[in-house]
C-alpha cells in the first residue's frame, strides 16, 4: 500500500539562513502511516503549485513569531523574532493547498499562520494584551512531553470527535494566540482563560489547527496519536 507524502514547512534560524525540522514530526507522521517529507524554504510560486499538486497532505509546524504588518498591525513591544522567507513561504502555499482540497494541519505557530492567512488576527502578547484571574502557563516551566493545562473541545467539532473526549490535556510553548477567525473557521478548543486553542474549517475534508504541542505527547496519549491518525487518513484519500 502506498503511504501519502506529507510535506512539513521548516523551521528557519535567521541567524545563519539554516532550515531545521524537529525530529518529533517526522517520528508522529512516520507512527501514523506517512513519509514526511521536508519542504524547501525558498520556493517560487510555480514550485509551490507543484508542491500543493504532488504532496498528499501538509503540515505547518511551530516556529517562531509572524511578523504582525501580515495582520494589519504595529508591532508590539513583546513581539519576538520573525522570518520573512517563512512567512511568504507559508501564507503563498496555503491558497494552492486549498484550491487542492489537500489535508492541513497546524501545530503552534502553525493555527496561527493557517489563521493569519484565512484573514484572521493574533495576539502578539498573551501575556501582556489578556488578562485572567488564573494566569495559564502557556509556556510551561517543564519539559514538553508533560501536559500543562487542559483544553475544552467544541461539541460539533471534527477535533471532539477524534479525541473523543471533551477535555484534553495538553503542553503549552507559546506567547501568541489567535485571536479573530479567519474567513471560515471556527474554534474548536479553548483553554481555561478563555483563549482559542484549536481551529478547524467545517465542511473542508481535513483542516485542523491546535495551539499545544501533539508531537510531544502522542506516544503516552493514544487520544492525542488519533489526530496524527486521522491526518494521515486524511492524506491517504488523496
Amino acid at each position: 500500500m502506498r503511504k501519502p507524502l506529507i510535506g512539513l514547512t521548516p523551521a528557519h534560524d535567521t541567524d545563519n539562513n539554516d532550515i531545521k525540522m524537529r525530529p518529533t514530526y517526522l517520528r508522529a507522521l512516520k507512527a501514523a502511516g506517512g513519509i514526511p517529507v521536508v519542504m524547501p524554504l525558498e520556493a517560487d510560486e510555480e514550485e509551490l503549485k507543484q508542491l500543493a499538486d504532488e504532496l498528499d497532505g501538509f503540515l505547518f509546524t511551530g516556529g517562531p513569531d509572524v511578523h504582525p504588518f501580515l495582520f494589519g498591525e504595529e508591532t508590539q513591544v513583546h513581539c519576538g523574532n520573525v522570518s520573512e522567507a517563512r512567512d511568504r513561504m507559508e501564507i503563498g502555499l496555503l491558497p494552492y493547498v486549498l484550491e487542492k482540497q489537500k489535508p492541513v494541519l497546524g501545530i503552534c505557530r502553525g493555527v496561527q499562520v493557517l489563521n493569519i492567512a484565512m484573514g484572521g488576527t493574533i495576539w502578539q502578547d498573551i501575556f501582556s494584551m489578556t488578562k485572567s484571574d488564573f494566569p495559564i502557563a502557556h509556556t510551561q516551566p517543564f519539559a514538553y512531553h508533560m501536559p500543562s493545562h487542559t483544553v475544552s473541545l467544541e461539541k460539533g467539532t471534527m477535533l471532539r470527535e477524534i479525541a473523543g473526549m471533551d477535555t484534553l490535556r495538553v503542553n503549552s510553548m507559546h506567547h501568541q494566540v489567535v485571536k479573530d477567525l479567519g474567513q471560515g473557521l471556527v474554534a474548536s478548543a479553548y483553554s481555561p482563560d478563555g483563549l482559542i486553542e484549536g481551529v478547524e474549517m467545517p465542511g473542508y475534508p481535513f483542516f485542523v489547527g491546535v495551539q499545544w504541542h501533539p508531537e510531544y505527547l502522542w506516544e503516552k496519549n493514544e487520544e492525542v496519536f488519533r489526530l496524527f491518525k486521522r491526518f494521515v487518513e486524511a492524506c491517504s484519500e488523496n
